[in-house]
């Protein structure tokens, strides 16, 4: 299958040694996937169990001397060697410095931490109670910290996390972006306070739904994106949505139901949606090996940022998919397309950050990352997060959580470690770049008027 891009004689042993690892990938992901969807919550410790064994058998491979030599190999031959052939030895070496550095002690302990952390953060939050989370929470941070010593870091502990999840990103870039885009977000959210032309509140946000009318309302919203429900892809239910690469044949998003307010479990869908594209649009020639998933969680957010409010918010998306609302949500009926978009971009400090307006977004990802920096280092304690966290929202937004589930408990990020907050920023950044390169290729407003996808979907699956 993949003789069309991998020719080398080296490299193809190369990918013969680490298909072991893109299996256990696979199994590792199916296996996640469960914990949050299927899974009963006493199977938690075991399954923890499981997965950090076949992570270590994973590290084992990468570590072996064997795999070293074939790489070293290929090294010498770097200028013989195709793009695909030199982004698999470039992704393998990262993946090969990483499980170096990490003993495998660590690495069981954070696995099985991190799964049962990911069972006891849903009931802390279904409860609004902490103190559930906290100890789990204490020994993830604590991993966490080792796992910066021991990947190492010329500047700030955080950067090693950082990089984990955006190669390169570092907390002076961080910083950097944040003093950029923080000046910009008050003025425009100023001005928009200000004129009032953008609501900061829409009857219909208490609007109650049928629960089964809302499913078919997102189930048409996915057809008419033409996602590959059944065929390669699954949609359920979870506590906080999310999506799973099982394979660029299997890709399973979930989404939620709070029973009011239809647009947050809408958008939840069309986010998870832009994140499964992106896997689903891998090159196939890619497939079984570890190159077949999305270059980094930066990139993977442009995707699921671009569908859900470039392509969701848009007024003339709003209009397009009116009939498709009014069809399923008949309290829809008497308002407007215009009243629709209106209510799709309303503009308001909000405690929960999934459902953040556009304008307001990027200032919950700054607070968990000024949170999360100085629990790295130590300075912030456990016991004091929830209070730190609503005085920091409240100087930021002007808003107190009132319990722990719309403050410290609302995301389930930290049930799997530190440093992944980031992506969302650079991803909003990134997808306002793509827009403006699309533009000049697609009339991109007539294609969301015709809801006509697909040479949208084509660009980015030739360009991203």
């Amino acid at each position: 299958m993949n003789q069309e891009v991998f020719r080398d004689e080296n490299i193809k042993k190369i990918l013969e040694k680490v298909r072991t690892i893109w299996a256990l990938d696979i199994a590792d992901s199916l296996m996640g996937w469960d914990i949050e969807v299927l899974m009963p919550q006493e199977g938690a410790t075991e399954r923890g169990v499981a997965r950090a064994e076949l992570q270590a058998l994973s590290q084992s491979i990468l570590k072996s001397k064997e795999l070293k030599n074939l790489v070293d190999e290929a090294e010498k031959n770097m200028e013989k060697l195709n793009d695909y052939e030199k982004g698999l030895i470039r992704v393998l070496k990262r993946r090969m410095k990483i499980a170096t550095a990490i003993p495998e002690e660590i690495l069981k302990e954070y696995v099985k931490t991190t799964s049962e952390a990911t069972i006891q953060w849903r009931i802390a939050r279904s409860k609004s109670e902490y103190g559930i989370f906290k100890p789990y929470l204490e020994k993830i941070v604590d991993l966490m910290r080792k796992f910066a010593e021991y990947l190492g870091y010329e500047e700030h502990p955080y950067d090693a996390l950082l990089d984990l999840h955006e190669e390169g990103f570092r907390t002076r870039d961080a910083d950097k972006m944040f003093n950029i885009l923080e000046p910009g977000i008050r003025r425009i959210f100023s001005r928009v306070q200000r004129e009032g032309v953008y609501k900061s509140k829409h009857e219909l946000e208490d609007m109650e739904y049928n629960v089964e009318d809302m499913k078919n309302l997102n189930l048409e919203i996915l057809k008419i994106l033409e996602y590959p429900l059944g065929v390669r892809s699954r949609f359920d239910v979870s506590t906080h949505p999310f999506t799973t690469s099982i394979g660029i044949r299997d890709v399973r998003i979930t989404t939620r139901y709070e029973g009011k307010d239809f647009k947050r479990s809408m958008y939840s869908t069309i986010h998870e949606y832009g994140h499964a594209l992106y896997e689903l649009q891998i090159d196939e020639r890619l497939s079984g090996t570890i190159l077949a998933t999305g270059v980094s969680g930066g990139i993977h957010e442009s995707q699921s940022r671009f569908w859900e409010n470039i392509i969701g918010r848009s007024r003339v998306f709003a209009e397009a998919i009116y009939p498709t609302i009014k069809k399923h949500l008949k309290f829809v009926e008497k308002y407007t397309p215009e009243e629709i978009y209106y209510y799709f971009n309303t503009v308001k400090p909000s405690l929960i950050r999934v459902d953040a307006d556009e304008v307001t977004y990027n200032l919950h990802i700054l607070l968990r990352y000024k949170l999360e920096k100085s629990m790295i280092t130590g300075e912030l304690k456990m016991d004091e997060l929830p209070e730190v966290w609503n005085t920091e929202i409240e100087k930021l937004l002007g808003i107190r959580p009132k319990k722990d589930s719309e403050g410290v408990l609302q995301d389930i990020h930290w049930s799997s470690g530190l440093g992944s907050f980031c992506n969302y920023t650079i991803g909003n950044v990134v997808a306002a770049q793509i827009l403006n390169h699309m533009k000049r290729e697609i009339n991109f407003e007539n294609q969301i008027a015709k809801l006509d996808f697909k040479p949208i979907r084509e660009y980015l699956k030739n360009k991203i």
